[in-house]
């Protein structure tokens, strides 16, 4: 079906719309499914990046020696 032809077919069909009401048309429909699929992509991006993360902190070299209890001490006279 050519552009032509598919316009001559629609255009009777689009006189039997309501004039006074406003719709979104497929521009509307057009650019909301460019924002889907912009977030699906960010989405996809997101957990890929996010796979890559490593959240296991190194253990904190001063909590195992007595040096962290001396200054916790010393911290709590202070109040």
């Amino acid at each position: 079906m050519y552009a032509t032809q598919a316009l001559t077919d629609l255009v009777p069909l689009a006189d039997e719309l309501d004039k006074n009401k406003v719709t979104p048309g497929v521009l509307g429909f057009l650019v909301f499914a460019a924002l889907a699929v912009g977030v699906w992509l960010l989405m996809k991006s997101m957990n890929r990046h996010m796979g890559k993360v490593d959240f296991e902190e190194a253990p904190d070299p001063e909590a195992t020696s007595g040096v962290a209890v001396a200054a916790g001490a010393g911290s709590a006279k202070r109040k």
